[in-house]
């Protein structure tokens, strides 16, 4: 039976089991044990074999899997003319799964890749999680062609991101933060001119700072988490948020009540540093809770969002 094993190191190059570079990784140039199961379960490592070149194989452990090597992974198969897929995986134990389908695999090792995210518990802020598959489907929305740059570049951030934004209209809609791992902290890139909630001179002093240091602190702390999620998951979130802020407009009035569709994408950069864009839609003036007192209800900035 023909067969080619290939691994898929940390940062997503393609080594052979037996070349140079391999035992660079190991850091032992003579192993005496099984190498290429040793850098699958301790270091990250993805392997990919091609079996007669109908079947693709892949044996990995998700939790140590970094971004890099999961999308040069995903790449490959997507890039494949392969019809049948079996994945092995080591989740307190070895588990296996046959498919036909690439984009089903695809799919699922995002799934197993995915860090287990608990939102952050807040009664001001309710976050409705959305099928990103309708985003997709959805022609009239104008989130979609951020979304469908974001697949069909592998995720892989360039300066035409920024240039769909500004053909778009999206560009005053959009926030970046840049989060290097392994754990750092998100901190502004871009804050497009639409977000006048934020302050009038916000968008330029805020640019380098951490986005939790936002004046509302609890809003930063909050959003601060999702920003994180999103980086270290490499998945997207499409959203519905409804929620208060605190915050005055030009005229010193409170407005404090919005509700928007919010896509957050994961972008990886030659720097390493994972670049998740914000993108988001109003959706129409939200009503406060009343204290007592009949309060009329506060429209929402036409601007608003995160």
């Amino acid at each position: 039976m023909q067969r080619l094993t290939m691994l898929v190191s940390p940062e997503g190059q393609w080594l052979l089991p037996e070349s140079e570079e391999f035992f660079q990784l190991l850091n032992d140039p003579a192993p005496d044990y099984d190498a290429v199961a040793f850098a699958v379960k301790n270091l990250g490592c993805i392997k990919f074999d091609v079996v007669e070149k109908s079947i693709i194989e892949l044996e990995l452990h998700p939790r140590i899997v970094e971004l890099s090597a999961l999308l040069a992974a995903q790449q490959a198969i997507v890039q494949s003319n392969v019809s049948l897929f079996r994945l092995k995986f080591f989740d307190g134990a070895w588990q296996s799964e046959i498919s036909s389908s690439p984009e089903h695999i695809v799919g699922r090792l995002s799934e197993l890749c995915t860090p287990e995210f608990s939102p952050p518990a807040t009664d001001r802020f309710l976050v409705e999680p959305r099928d990103m598959s309708t985003l997709f489907c959805d022609d009239d929305n104008v989130l979609r062609p951020l979304a469908q740059k974001w697949r069909v570049a592998f995720a892989q951030f360039d300066p035409s991101v920024v240039g769909l934004a500004v053909t778009q209209n999206l560009l005053p809609r959009l926030m970046i933060a840049g989060i290097r791992p392994p754990q750092g902290e998100p901190t502004w890139r871009f804050i497009g001119n639409g977000h006048r909630w934020i302050g009038n001179d916000y968008q330029l002093r805020g640019v380098g700072e951490s986005v939790q240091n936002m004046p509302d602190k609890d809003y930063g702390a909050w959003a601060t988490e999702y920003y994180k999620s999103v980086a270290t998951s490499h998945l997207p979130r499409y959203d519905v948020v409804t929620g208060t802020i605190q915050f005055e407009d030009e005229a010193g009035r409170p407005r404090r009540s919005y509700r928007y569709e919010r896509l957050m994408l994961p972008w990886k950069t030659p720097s390493g540093e994972v670049l998740v864009t914000m993108c988001s839609r109003p959706m129409g003036n939200v009503a406060p809770k009343s204290s007592g007192a009949s309060t009329p209800p506060l429209s929402m900035n036409a601007a608003i969002s995160e």
